[in-house]
């Protein structure tokens, strides 16, 4: 109860939308809706819940003057009291779609995900499961069983003899950075509560699930106003402690050969000018990962490109020469260590700025558990006169020079009579522009865009590889356009095996009427996994789409005759064919000047090539096996195995 007094009558879904549309972010004085709108798919276990609630506030808003067309303004700045309603196609989609209008906002907004109970529910677990991995914020509203039993079971319900209470919904606990379900009206003000201090908690974000029993979205209560009075989540930043930063300083100024580790929450923090001039000053290298990629711009002149298994020649040699590694914002995952190789002088140690605890302390480091940019810009301050000695600078200029020649190669090839997907990238990283993103997640392309993408600066690129999850580019592309608004170009890269996992997201991108362009590579198979398979001993076996062959009994006989052009074509998408590197540009250009979703498709070469490689990842090879191939592999995989570690 309010101190007033003062109560408000509504249901529970009613009471959500309405506390939704008041929650706000702020940082650096910027205040933003926290949650700007919703996707949804409509069953039975919200259309009269929580579908009855969105209808209501959308004419009540209408009513008050505030409703404007969503085509009309950004997704990111909704009217007064507006909480518009998206429907997609597949509920995996619509959280892949949340994750990536997420990561484009710095996590400083988050979108809503209703569906109903069972499948429509299960759906979204891959793409929490991706959120949580990503540490992006979502908030999902999977609807429940009837919490008062009644009904018992409820169709699509999954009974379990040991426990009534156990529904489907409970898969989501370990997916989740905050999970709950809604037995009564009343729990649902502490429970928003605390999924609101998750989603703007920078070291704790992730998937925020809130289960609603079907029931119980229709129940009505007596709501305290001051629930639904204005409230800004501050999202602060974090200084480094004193004795930290001592610590860490001498650590730096004590080094040889530094390296400083650029990930994912060097962007979200908005480092990267702290960045630049702690670089510029010290002439400290700065290698990135995934996430991490544009933090520090390709050009710049202490910028030596990915780092890890699918990293640079340039700044895998470094990272193995170094003594010094300062990660910043990094998870250090097994492609950024090599799966614990790539950082092999024995004496090496870490200094980690995270703002996360949790991976502020891995490898054993020097932990500064502070905001990026602040981390930054005091360290600059305290290594003032440092700087790196000359024959290092020198080899750091050497070692990128020698890169870019790779790339200038691996974006020209001139390969036939396909080309090789690394000149499909050339010449898109050539055309696309600063403002322009770049998006991917699976298969052999990220590694390559890693390997060879110039990124200007922290927005262009967004590749998602924490998860690396097949059918996540399309959607993508719909939450990358709906944060940005109209501002450059949105390019999804998409390979013919992620493309067939979600390809019905076109259409809800078309009836939005947004524009993003999708380049299509046609290979037959899966290139990645295919000359993973090959490297490790299992010939390629199950990665190309092929005909069941007759005489073999295997999937080896012909192509299969699906015709993905024209499928996307039935989603409402253009689509113009390019026949070659030539065409691609020009029809890239075309697509450009569109007002419209285009599909560019191109056949390109399932076997590359691709860029050199220089670090390894660890897969497992069979120990045993009749198979040569099997055999020289593990006797491989052996002698790699030798140079992993723990960094203690």
């Amino acid at each position: 109860m309010s101190s007033s007094g003062a109560t408000v009558r509504l249901t529970t879904a009613q009471a959500l939308v309405r506390f939704l549309t008041v929650q706000f972010t702020e940082r650096d004085g910027v205040r933003r809706r926290l949650i700007p709108g919703i996707f949804g798919i409509f069953g039975h276990g919200n259309v009269a819940g929580v579908g009855q609630a969105l209808l209501q506030q959308q004419v009540l808003c209408e009513e008050a003057g505030g409703g404007r067309s969503v085509i009309d303004r950004p997704l990111t700045e909704p009217a007064d009291g507006e909480l518009p309603y998206y429907l997609v196609r597949n509920e995996q989609g619509a959280v892949n779609a949340a994750a990536a209008f997420a990561k484009t906002t710095s996590r400083l907004q988050a979108l809503a995900v209703t569906t109903s109970i069972g499948p429509g529910a299960t759906n979204m677990v891959t793409g929490a499961a991706l959120a949580t991995t990503n540490r992006l914020p979502v908030l999902l509203f999977p609807s429940d069983i009837f919490a008062t039993r009644k009904p018992d079971p409820v169709l699509q319900q999954l009974e379990d003899p040991s426990s009534p209470d156990l529904s489907v919904n409970d898969a989501f606990r370990p997916v989740s950075r905050f999970w709950d379900r809604i037995q009564r009206p009343e729990q649902l003000i502490p429970s928003l509560m605390a999924g609101m201090r998750v989603l703007t908690d920078p070291a704790e974000t992730g998937a925020v699930t809130i289960c609603l029993p079907q029931d119980v979205q229709a129940e009505a209560y007596d709501w305290p106003e001051e629930f639904f009075a204005e409230r800004v989540w501050y999202v602060g930043r974090p200084l480094p402690e004193p004795g930290a930063l001592d610590r860490a300083v001498a650590a730096i100024q004590s080094a040889r050969k530094s390296l400083i580790v650029a990930g994912g929450g060097a962007i979200y923090s908005g480092a990267s000018q702290a960045l630049r001039e702690l670089a510029s000053a010290t002439g400290i290298p700065v290698a990135d990962t995934q996430a991490g990629k544009g933090a520090i711009n390709w050009d710049h002149e202490c910028a030596v490109g990915g780092v890890g298994s699918t990293g640079s020649a340039c700044a895998n040699a470094l990272a193995r020469e170094a003594d010094v590694v300062i990660g910043v914002g990094t998870r250090y995952s097994d492609f950024t260590t090599a799966s614990h190789t790539i950082f092999a002088n024995p004496e090496v140690r870490f200094i980690n700025v995270n703002v996360a605890s949790f991976d502020a302390a891995k490898h054993a480091a020097t932990m500064v558990v502070a905001d990026a940019r602040e981390a930054l810009t005091a360290l600059r301050e305290r290594l003032t006169g440092y700087h790196v000695d000359k024959a290092y600078a020198e080899r750091i200029r050497a070692l990128d020079a020698d890169w870019q020649h790779v790339i200038d190669r691996c974006y020209h090839l001139g390969h036939g009579p396909l080309p090789a997907q690394t000149e499909v990238f050339g010449a898109l990283n050539e055309l696309m522009g600063p403002d322009d993103v770049v998006i991917n997640a699976a298969g052999s392309m990220p590694g390559d865009l890693q390997a060879l993408w110039r990124a200007p600066g922290p927005g262009q690129y967004h590749v998602e590889y924490a998860y690396s999850c097949m059918g996540y580019e399309i959607p993508a592309a719909m939450g990358v356009r709906m944060a940005k608004g109209s501002q450059g170009q949105v390019v999804a890269i998409v390979g013919d095996g992620t493309y067939q996992m979600l390809p019905m997201e076109i259409a809800t991108i078309v009836s939005e009427g947004l524009k993003v362009i999708f380049v299509l590579l046609q290979n037959h198979g899966f290139a990645s996994i295919g000359a993973l398979s090959e490297s490790r001993g299992s010939q390629r076996f199950g990665t190309k789409y092929r005909m069941r062959n007759s005489v073999t009994g295997r999937l080896d006989g012909q192509d299969v005759p699906f015709d993905l052009a024209a499928n996307a074509a039935s989603w409402g998408a253009d689509v113009l064919t390019c026949a070659g590197i030539e065409e691609f540009r020009t029809n890239y250009v075309k697509a450009a000047e569109s007002d419209r979703t285009t599909v560019l498709y191109i056949e390109t070469d399932l076997l590359g090539p691709n860029p050199p490689g220089s670090a390894w990842w660890d897969v497992a090879v069979s120990q045993v096996g009749e198979l040569d191939s099997t055999q020289r592999a593990y006797a491989e995989y052996l002698a790699e195995q030798a140079a992993q570690r723990h960094y203690l």
